[in-house]
């Protein structure tokens, strides 16, 4: 086993140089479907980083395979949703801490799952340098307080509630190319600019996990 799990690391690693091409790995089975609307809003750029994308894909391995390295330098830092009181904000309030953006649904059973290792992360790493943003985007009035519901009952004591119940948030990453289903997560660094992007569940609270956090808050 551990010799297969050996050449598959090989063969990702020959196979994703840094300069990834024009498309983001296949969602993983299980990914729920999104249901999409329209009038999404494109990124705009910021600053190259290579060294600090090269430095997250050299430790993307094991549960975190399919983390993909930035190659579009986007910037998300005006991404708007809400928070646990339904007060409008966006990255810009975040302004100085590295995230873990999360984009989930109480109606997708891969998001459901990963709560509890996202939780785990923000128990461990979240402070003034680091937070878990989870977002869900359960739609409509009651979207958010499914959500808070939900938290609640699995006990993720760590992590705050962000909503975006009109889905537009998660329709202008899809118009990007960042994001094709739920669940989906992108780690951007203190001003809102993208390093990496997670199409699909991880164990993040893993030893690869940890390990790919750890190098975001070193770089």
């Amino acid at each position: 086993m551990e010799q297969d799990k050996t050449e598959e690391n090989k063969a990702r690693s020959s196979s994703r140089p840094l300069v990834l091409g024009t498309g983001l790995v296949a969602a993983v089975a299980g990914i729920a479907a999104a249901v999409w609307i329209s009038n999404g809003t494109s990124a705009s750029s910021c600053p190259v980083r290579a060294e600090a994308v090269q430095s997250i894909d050299e430790v993307a391995r094991g549960e975190l395979a399919a983390l993909m390295a930035s190659t579009q330098w986007r910037d998300y830092s005006d991404i708007a949703f809400q928070d646990a009181d339904g007060n409008p904000i966006t990255l810009v309030n975040f302004a100085g801490k590295k995230l873990l953006i999360n984009f989930w649904a109480t109606w997708c059973a891969p998001c459901r799952e990963e709560m509890l290792y996202l939780d785990a992360l923000e128990a461990s790493y979240g402070g003034d340098d680091f937070e878990v943003v989870a977002i869900s985007l359960d739609m409509g009035s009651e979207g958010p307080a499914a959500a808070r519901l939900f938290l609640d009952e699995i006990g993720a004591d760590y992590l705050k509630l962000f909503a975006d119940p009109s889905y537009k948030l998660f329709e202008r990453l899809r118009n990007d190319g960042v994001t094709l289903g739920l669940p989906a997560t992108v780690l951007v660094d203190e001003e809102g600019c993208e390093l990496a992007v997670l199409q699909g569940p991880a164990k993040w609270d893993s030893p690869d996990g940890r390990r790919v956090i750890e190098t975001l808050l070193e770089i």
